[in-house]
């Protein structure tokens, strides 16, 4: 048998990356507060364009009269006092971000379906907790210049 060929590699630089790319990952804290803060902004953005990329549905004229009674009409769609869209939070760790809200109604508004008495009105769906295209290309890019 011939002499065993032995190759060796020098992996300086590669241990020299990933060294980096474990620091960086070990605690992703710093990019979830930056994503959670786009999420809120986009949600914040829903509201102030009454939905997108396609509108809310209109309200009823039935609504709009009831509104108009009580002084909140004219207004925008999900906003009578404005209580769901301040009640919009966010949160983030070293792992996650999240966003959302405790109002007991906000699920309804968000998925639309039957409620009130008898569960007789029908609300249709309008997304606020909704990540627009341009946001979800901000975070990408974010995601990738944080591993860089």
């Amino acid at each position: 048998m011939g002499e065993p060929i032995e190759i060796k590699i020098d992996d300086k630089e590669l241990n020299q990356v990933l060294d980096r790319l474990f620091e960086k990952t070990s605690d992703l804290r710093p990019l979830m507060k930056n994503i959670a803060g786009i999420m809120a902004d986009s949600v914040e953005e829903n509201f102030k364009q009454e939905g997108r990329p396609e509108k809310w549905a209109e309200l009823k004229k039935a609504t709009i009269g009831q509104r108009t009674k009580k002084g909140y009409w004219p207004g925008k769609v999900l906003q009578m006092r404005g209580e769901l869209a301040a009640s919009i939070t966010s949160e983030y760790s070293e792992n996650s971000a999240l966003i959302g809200t405790n109002k007991a109604y906000a699920a309804i508004h968000q998925f639309g379906g039957n409620a009130g008495k008898n569960k007789k009105v029908k609300i249709p769906a309008r997304p606020y907790l909704v990540i627009h295209l341009n946001q979800m290309n901000s975070l990408l890019d974010l995601a990738k210049n944080h591993l860089i």
